[in-house]
């Protein structure tokens, strides 16, 4: 076997509304309590476990993601007009996308500070 990430910490002021908000955003579900964290099963492998123990430390989380996944993450943007989303790099939270890589790329940021990174082709 290769190496396969399985988990990350993501520290949050408010665990349950952190894991709600990664979950609400990519069409995922938010998982039952386990201990201090409360997770976000993000596919196969991996689980994002928010945990609200320590505070907040903002981060960046980068998604590769399919096309009609990311006209849902658009149309939950054009929804909510209080979540700051942008093309990011040199514009920050200009309420764009971006066209890095050929494909298409948004940032969006969460309650925490944390900036996820979204794109259907992967940038670099």
């Amino acid at each position: 076997m290769g190496i396969v990430l399985n988990h990350m910490i993501i520290p949050a002021a408010d665990r349950e509304q952190a894991a709600k908000f990664l979950a609400d955003l990519l069409g995922l579900d938010v998982g039952e309590p386990a201990g201090p964290f409360t997770p976000v099963q993000v596919n196969d492998d991996l689980t994002l476990d928010f945990d609200d123990r320590h505070g907040s430390r903002a981060g960046h989380y980068a998604f590769l993601i399919d096309d009609e996944r990311f006209d849902g993450v658009l149309a939950l943007l054009a929804e909510h007009p209080e979540i700051d989303y942008g093309s990011g790099r040199e514009l920050g939270w200009d309420r764009d996308i971006n066209h890095l890589g050929g494909g298409r790329g948004v940032y969006v940021r969460d309650p925490n500070g944390h900036s996820y990174e979204l794109f259907t082709v992967v940038p670099f």
